[in-house]
């Protein structure tokens, strides 16, 4: 079997607590239920046939054109058009840093292995995120979503990655807490390690690199 010899992590929800946080106080912020948020970016994919927030993911929509499309979708399910401001700082006020991945990330740089981080993003989010993290100091590649203008799982951003690092699949290791992301970079033999909490994926990652 080919060695390790970089480790990829995600962005949100691995080295950052879950993303589900800052999603519910969005929602606190706007004031709308629990399930409005979800219910309207069905609403929009159905309507349009794109998802938005893929779109700002992909950087093909701005922060302000999501906004703006989020409120037109929630009226029908608040009875009004609520008005989206700052969605971006909201969202990071509610997003802290999980030190057991980060800690992670630095013993396996101290152990010799290459890292990179792999984030679906928003283009006008960057300045917010990276200043959660050292992000210079843990990675030596960047692949961010509204850069490259695909997201995961679509496979054309895992191998922008691989091309990036050069290396080959196999020479690689995925961590993700979306299974479905950690499926798509396994369909092209990258190996990963789907993270549930931070034990778990501390241990799951070892055992990888340590056989």
């Amino acid at each position: 079997m080919t060695r390790i010899e970089m480790v990829i992590s995600d962005f949100g929800g691995v080295l950052t607590t879950p993303l589900a946080e800052s999603f519910i106080a969005m929602q606190e912020k706007v004031g709308i239920p629990p399930r409005a948020f979800g219910l309207a970016m069905q609403d929009a994919h159905a309507e349009t046939g794109v998802h938005p927030l893929h779109e700002l993911e992909c950087g093909r929509i701005t922060e302000r054109e999501f906004s703006d499309q989020l409120s037109r979708a929630l009226e029908p399910h608040v009875g009004h058009r609520p008005v989206i401001e700052e969605f971006g700082p909201t969202f990071f006020q509610a997003l802290n840093p999980n030190p057991g991945m980060l800690d992670l990330i630095r013993e396996v740089r101290r152990d010799g292995y290459r890292t990179a981080l792999l984030t679906n993003n928003v283009r006008e989010w960057e300045p917010q995120w990276r200043s959660m993290i050292p992000v210079d100091e843990l990675f030596e590649e960047v692949v961010d979503s509204a850069f490259v203008g695909c997201r995961k799982p679509d496979p054309r951003i895992y191998e922008i990655t691989l091309e990036r690092v050069g290396l080959a699949p196999e020479a690689c290791l995925f961590i993700d807490d979306v299974e479905i992301n950690c499926e798509g970079a396994s369909a092209l033999g990258i190996r990963t390690v789907h993270f549930r909490e931070t034990a778990q994926a501390r241990a799951d990652v070892r055992a990888l690199l340590n056989p």
